[in-house]
């Protein structure tokens, strides 16, 4: 706030609180400067909720104690604390490798929802259970959010899923959907292959790329049951 905005806050706050009011010129100029000074860096309004006049009315409604500088400057350091924890940094537009460029428009990005010059930008999964229609359709077009280029190269990586995948492909039951009576794994969890030394103790338990085929069974069954009926 500059010292014609100072000047009107305190002429609202004396409205409220006749306690404020220095009729003296010099108790009122030295009165002018010194909340000058405390709330040099606190605008008097934001176009996105903060008013310093509002702030003053609400600690005259509350609180029996005169009016301070601090009772100003702490619901604004309040008010900007609670916009950037709800703020998460856009990606800038700037080219990633002119790292000057993009520092500055983080900072900018930030300083303005910190001062009350911009909204909070935040995460549409978060804020929101609607989803963009144009990456709805795109959904839609290629059918999962990995590209299949990337699919086949993470294939090697992830045998099971890639087999899962391969089958439900083919049009067969999806085996992971059942549990396995033979190995006791859990629905979406692949099968394993236990090995049992002679003395009845488990050596290994690695993961199977392919199913058991008693699970490849209950699958099969499960999915026709509801055909059948």
């Amino acid at each position: 706030m500059d010292r014609r905005e100072i000047a009107a806050l305190l002429a609202y706050i004396g409205r409220l609180d006749p306690r404020t009011i220095r009729t003296d010129q010099g108790e009122a100029r030295d009165q002018l400067a010194q909340w000058h000074e405390l709330l040099a860096d606190v605008p008097m309004t934001t176009p996105h909720g903060w008013d310093a006049c509002t702030a003053a009315r609400q600690h005259i409604r509350v609180s029996p104690y005169q009016i301070l500088p601090a009772d100003i400057a702490r619901p604004w350091e309040s008010y900007r604390r609670d916009r950037l924890q709800r703020h998460t940094d856009p990606t800038p537009s700037a080219d990633p490798d002119d790292q000057a460029a993009w520092t500055a428009e983080l900072v900018g990005t930030r300083r303005a929802v910190a001062t009350g010059s911009a909204q909070p930008a935040q995460y549409r999964q978060i804020t929101s259970r609607r989803i963009d229609p144009q990456l709805e359709a795109r959904l839609k077009e290629v059918g999962s959010c990995i590209p299949p280029e990337a699919r086949a190269a993470l294939a090697p990586y992830r045998p099971a899923r890639a087999a899962r995948e391969a089958a439900i492909a083919q049009g067969k039951p999806d085996a992971l959907s059942v549990h396995c009576e033979w190995c006791q794994a859990q629905v979406g969890e692949p099968c394993r292959r236990r090995r049992i030394d002679p003395h009845g103790v488990a050596r290994g338990n690695a993961a199977r790329a392919t199913p058991h085929h008693c699970r490849l069974d209950l699958a099969a069954q499960q999915t026709q049951q509801p055909v059948m009926a």
